[in-house]
């Protein structure tokens, strides 16, 4: 009798320990399911690209991009308010480039017919101005050549990110390629005679210096070319250069040659009886005593050549630009 108590004791003993292990194991599996349905919950949906500590990009932050239909047997053209300085195409199907010898038109076509995927192309221009296009294929493009003005940058207070002031080119150094375009613009627009005792004529053409300005590590020279004859002055080039005042004889000429950065309303010809001017942006410089600065002009299979000279005080007295009355 002692036997069969002690066995259904164990046997007792063995049944409550299987049902606490399948117990366990319920439990075990249930913590497990929640675990996966929490993690399908935090996991991120389409379109996030991150996960962890991340700040996700909001849509007043985005640029808006333009929308861009191109075709294998047509070249759509583009004409920028400024000269081009990068492109960057989204993929292989589509190609572009400079129409000859325009700087500021950009020619673009599908490389393959029928391409189906949507891509992408931004442009960014001398003055600081960033343009970006979604392209697609279409058979007959709606619109063959556009004309970008520079409406992205209108001012509005909920189009502050696409203002193109915060886009630096190497050249320009700290400044702001849109500030240099908006600064050389006022000065041809106010068109204002600072220097009266600077300039050349000869053979009825006169060159004159108008204006120096300053504004940080920048000077702004303020041109004019004015034609009283009947004939065009054509204009070959104008080179700038630091010399020595005095050159002895049997002496190595030393110059220095500056290269403009950036000439606002630069023209190639000076019809008959006309006037242009011209705003030329350089590094900010000083001459020493016994230096100055020639600024030369020379036309293009002619001799009626023009030329004066800028001497440190002249720079010295440059007007300081106030850029909150810049227009």
């Amino acid at each position: 009798m002692r036997k069969y108590i002690i066995a259904f004791a164990m046997l007792l003993a063995t049944f409550n320990i299987n049902a606490q292990t399948e117990k366990t194991v319920i439990v075990n599996e249930t913590s497990e399911k929640i675990q996966d349905d929490l993690q399908q919950v935090l996991k991120p949906t389409y379109g996030d690209y991150y996960e962890g500590l991340s700040k996700k990009i909001t849509f007043d932050r985005m640029i808006p991009p333009y929308g861009l239909e191109v075709t294998f047997d047509k070249t759509v053209h583009i004409i920028f308010p400024a000269s081009i300085r990068y492109v960057d195409l989204g993929s292989n199907n589509i190609i572009a480039g400079k129409a000859g010898p325009s700087e500021n038109i950009l020619r673009v076509k599908a490389a393959i017919r029928q391409f189906e995927t949507e891509t992408n192309m931004a442009v960014i221009t001398e003055e600081g101005s960033y343009y970006t296009f979604n392209v697609k294929y279409a058979d007959e493009p709606e619109k063959l050549n556009i004309e970008m003005k520079d409406f992205m940058h209108d001012g509005i207070a909920t189009n502050r990110p696409n203002n193109s002031m915060e886009i630096y080119l190497q050249e320009l150094g700290s400044e702001s390629p849109r500030l240099v375009h908006l600064i050389n613009r006022s000065i041809y627009k106010n068109d204002k005679r600072l220097v009266k005792h600077i300039g050349s004529k000869r053979f009825g053409v006169q060159y004159l210096l108008k204006g120096i300005y300053s504004h940080n590590n920048l000077l702004y020279l303020h041109t004019l070319i004015k034609n009283s004859s009947n004939v065009p002055f054509d204009i070959d080039f104008i080179r700038m250069k630091i010399v020595d005042k005095k050159i002895a004889k049997q002496t190595a000429i030393q110059e220095t040659v500056i290269y403009p950065l950036r000439a606002y309303n630069f023209v190639s010809q000076v019809g008959g009886n006309q006037t242009e001017r011209t705003v030329f942006t350089i590094d900010k410089i000083t001459i020493p005593n016994d230096k100055h600065l020639i600024i030369e002009l020379f036309e293009k299979n002619g001799g009626r050549n023009q030329s004066f000279i800028i001497e440190n005080e002249d720079l010295l007295r440059a007007e300081e630009i106030n850029e909150l009355k810049v227009k």
